[in-house]
């Protein structure tokens, strides 16, 4: 029974370890990929503790490497922070054929690569990224409609019940 309560504090824990990218719906999503970070430990406890920012992020992809640029992860508060960069650059952890498949599409058009979100899996870090494309204003003012409208609802609804 006792291993039941690990296990779902665990789960529930794992939910609330997620920082996501606020402009990530400016952009429609081709196709996701899962990539491992390679993180230094007081960065790993930042996360764990929330502090980390992604919106102003990419991926960029030089050789047969993937690297994560301008995520911001926030100092630790116990650790030492001389000469800590928190918007250095960071390995994504990504097969070559992922990478070659990735660079290949990004070649051929407008794609472009961003982090859509930080999470932890199984005691890992992980960014989920995508191959996406840039909305135009059209589509972009439509969302907005969109979801205002869903929102009103929502609201209506709300009140009646």
């Amino acid at each position: 029974m006792l291993l039941f309560a690990v296990e779902k504090k665990k789960i529930i824990y794992n939910i609330l370890m997620r920082i996501t990218n606020r402009y990530a719906k400016t952009f429609k999503v081709e196709e996701k990929l899962e990539a491992g970070i390679a993180l230094l430990g007081s960065e790993v406890k930042a996360l764990r503790a929330g502090h980390g920012d992604i919106a102003s992020a990419y991926v960029r992809i030089s050789g047969s490497e993937a690297y994560l640029v301008n995520a911001k992860i926030f100092p630790y508060k116990f650790s030492r922070i001389e000469g800590y960069q928190e918007d250095r650059t960071r390995k994504l952890l990504l097969h070559k054929k992922e990478i070659m498949a990735l660079k290949s599409k990004m070649d051929q058009g407008k794609y472009t690569i961003v982090p859509l979100a930080l999470y932890l899996k199984d005691d890992n870090f992980k960014a989920e990224i995508a191959l996406a494309l840039a909305k135009n204003k059209r589509e972009k003012h439509r969302d907005r409609r969109k979801d205002t409208m869903d929102r009103e609802t929502e609201r209506e609804l709300k009140n009646v019940l």
